[in-house]
């Protein structure tokens, strides 16, 4: 018989690498050997695969099967390898045609009675099939709409072992029904509206504000008030006003979400920006990625081109908080384990929440706090220095009264019209910003900010007093800066004058709303 060879997929993070599968089906002891640095699951597929043959009305080769996973020095693992080693050990049965097998990639897991399982990661999957020149790919029926995803590939769903080889010995294409590509990528988020809104959002003008400027630069904000004061309700709309997602960017927060099976089954394209909320009792693992075998990606990767909420940020564990520096300065979470590394991407904008206190009554008019002063230290002391340097925006909420309440409400504006500006104000940025590595003006490096961005001596003036004195770092100058530059875009201006400096520097320190 001979060397029957197909391919199929294995997921390194995020990436996908191509994978040869050779069976040989010859003399020797009667047995199974899977060789080529496997996992547990793919060691275990020689099992499924056999009672998946078998209840498909296949006979099991009496002989020494052999199957090969090249190149043998990558790690393998998952599930997704089933179909594939079923159809290879067939073609070297001499039970399918060798030829046919060849060129397509083969993806999904088998049942024991030959269903074809969904399994994840299959964009990322079919992403690598693509790039490697593959021309047709076979999937699970309840993954063919996300495979679908990537252009240039016939996309045939199985449902079973059965009609798959039914379709392999035969050679017609239509015996199969094939998925059709997408067309058309439509840029703009589904027709239904999303069930929050800003308006909702009633005397707090000053988060709005601030809220507004994080969208439209991508800054990152921190919310210090008493309970009740509209932190959760101002966070979980942030979402609302940012612009969607382009097709490359919906193509990568779809394959993340892919890999850590989080992906809906009837949306198989993200188009909005995600919103991850974690508990506060998650774990370092779950924040950033990783786990005992299988490396899978965060809490910070599913809020890749989104947005992270850490409500009660100080009750949340320091090695958690601390882990946060890294990825939102370089975008990326890199986790290093003995079995490799895998790099995920991870932009996006944190948004952190906080009570005073404790018990949160603190600076409340009319209102009993029980904390001591060292008490109230320690608590928001657990949100180092550190880490809110790299916060751009901090805003203290306090309670409004009846009035403020009733006055407010002539100008509070709904998502739709502060998403409108936010668009604009995006559009401004990426027109300066053209030719530059950098999207939006929370990304800008601090040279350019120094050099061709450079504002005149007059305008930095507070920046340069607070540098001074000493109540402004280096990094915060440069975040200020860029603060500064978004208030600008907003306002329709071609630069920063110094009332855009001194709002940004006010934002940087503090504001009581």
């Amino acid at each position: 018989m001979p060397v029957a060879r197909t391919r199929c997929v294995a997921l390194v993070g995020v990436t996908g690498r191509t994978v040869e599968i050779e069976a040989d089906v010859g003399r020797g002891v009667v047995g199974t050997h899977f060789i080529g640095l496997l996992d547990t699951a793919i060691s275990e597929a020689r099992d499924r695969v056999r009672s998946a043959l078998l209840n498909s009305r296949f006979d099991w080769p009496d002989a020494r099967i052999t199957v090969s996973l090249f190149p043998a020095s990558l790690p393998k693992r998952g599930s997704i390898f089933d179909v594939a080693i079923a159809v290879a050990i067939l073609g070297a049965a001499g039970l399918i045609p060798v030829a046919r097998i060849a060129e397509p990639f083969f993806l999904g897991e088998l049942g024991l009675d030959g269903r074809i399982r969904p399994v994840r990661g299959i964009l990322p999957a079919a992403l690598a099939a693509a790039e490697a020149g593959a021309r047709i790919i076979v999937v699970p029926s309840l993954n063919a709409s996300e495979a679908a995803l990537v252009p240039g590939l016939t996309v045939v769903p199985a449902s079973t072992l059965r009609e798959l080889v039914d379709w392999l010995r035969e050679g017609d294409l239509d015996r199969l029904p094939c998925v059709d590509e997408v067309a058309a990528f439509d840029a703009t988020p589904p027709p239904v509206p999303h069930p929050l809104d800003l308006v909702e959002v009633v005397g707090q003008p000053i988060g709005r504000w601030a809220l507004e400027i994080c969208a439209a630069g991508g800054h990152n904000l921190w919310l210090l008030g008493s309970p009740g004061t509209g932190k959760t309700m101002l966070a979980e709309r942030l979402p609302t006003i940012l612009p969607a997602l382009d097709r490359d960017q919906a193509l990568e927060v779809t394959a993340i979400h892919s890999i850590a099976g989080a992906l809906p089954a009837t949306h198989p394209l993200l188009l909005r920006p995600p919103f991850m909320a974690p508990h506060h009792t998650a774990t370092v693992a779950a924040v950033i990625g990783g786990g005992t075998g299988l490396v899978r990606p965060g809490a910070v990767s599913l809020a890749h081109q989104g947005v992270l909420f850490l409500d009660e940020a100080p009750e949340f564990s320091r090695g958690v908080l601390e882990a946060l520096r890294q990825p939102l300065e370089s975008g990326k979470v890199t986790v290093a384990r003995a079995a490799g590394t895998m790099t995920f991407p991870a932009r996006f904008t944190l948004v952190l929440a906080a009570n005073p206190c404790p018990c949160g009554l603190s600076g409340e008019a009319g209102r009993f706090c029980a904390c001591t002063p060292d008490a109230r230290r320690r608590y928001l002391g657990r949100l180092s220095g550190p880490l809110l340097d790299r916060v751009d925006i901090k805003v203290r909420l306090s309670r409004p009264s009846r009035a403020e309440l009733l006055a407010d409400r002539a100008h509070v504006e709904p998502s739709r019209t502060v998403a409108e500006r936010v668009q604009l104000a995006r559009e401004r940025s990426a027109k300066r910003l053209s030719g530059t590595p950098w999207r939006n003006n929370a990304e800008v490096a601090s040279a350019l900010l120094h050099r061709e961005l450079r504002l005149p001596a007059s305008v930095l003036a507070p920046l340069t007093r607070a540098l001074d004195i000493g109540t402004l770092s280096a990094r915060g100058l440069d975040r200020v800066l860029r603060v500064a530059w978004t208030i600008a875009d907003l306002a329709n201006r071609d630069h920063p004058g110094a009332d855009e400096i001194s709002a940004a520097l006010t934002m940087w320190t503090g504001q009581e709303s």
